[in-house]
């Protein structure tokens, strides 16, 4: 399937991220953000053909400073900042459960958790704010001095007056599910190591 501005991926094959460093199977839908704008090289970005979900896939410095599941929370606190997310109860983890390694393509891993939680998020500086689930799955390097954050972006309500509410209807790709943010992160996988420098 093509999609003008970007190559929609079908979502059963795993698909090579980081110049082939990685590999996952991406969702449906999924339009690589890397060719409509520019992506830092830390970054892998996709985006849904037609709703405001998103996925990221980031190579990020291992945080020695805090233990595994708090990692999850801290990295989550890192996202609600750099969203802009601001106020009392406008960035709330939910839950936060390890994911069990026998389940993962990632044995290189020391520790692999996923947390769940919600942000009030406003795009492009808007006044408006959309609610947003937020998905993380952090998977734990330290032999690389590395840390692995997949981060899927969920929109539940989006204010009328968002930029965000303007949604294309021409194609018909079912909305992203937890289901399929949870296969991404068990058939992750490292190809190539020489790409944690």
């Amino acid at each position: 399937m093509e999609r003008s501005g970007g190559h929609v991926i079908n979502g059963t094959e795993p698909r090579p991220l980081f110049g082939g460093a990685l590999s996952a199977v991406v969702p449906p839908g999924a339009c690589d953000v890397s060719e409509l704008r520019e992506i830092p090289d830390n970054q892998e970005v996709f985006a849904h053909s037609n709703t405001d979900q998103s996925l990221i896939v980031e190579l990020l410095e291992y945080q020695g400073h805090v233990e595994d599941g708090a990692a999850a929370r801290y990295h989550f606190e890192d996202v609600a900042q750099s969203n802009e997310v601001a106020g009392p109860r406008a960035a709330q983890v939910n839950a936060v459960t390890p994911l069990p390694r026998e389940q993962l393509a990632m044995r290189e891993c020391s520790s692999a958790w996923m947390l769940s939680g919600t942000q009030l998020v406003s795009k492009f500086n808007e006044q408006a704010k959309n609610t947003l689930d937020v998905y993380l799955g952090l998977f734990r390097l330290p032999q690389f001095s590395t840390d692995i954050l997949v981060t899927f972006n969920d929109p539940v309500s989006i204010s009328a007056l968002s930029s965000s509410a303007i949604v294309s209807t021409a194609e018909t790709t079912p909305p992203w599910t937890v289901q399929d943010f949870q296969q991404l992160l068990q058939s992750l996988k490292i190809l190539d190591a020489g790409v944690f420098g």
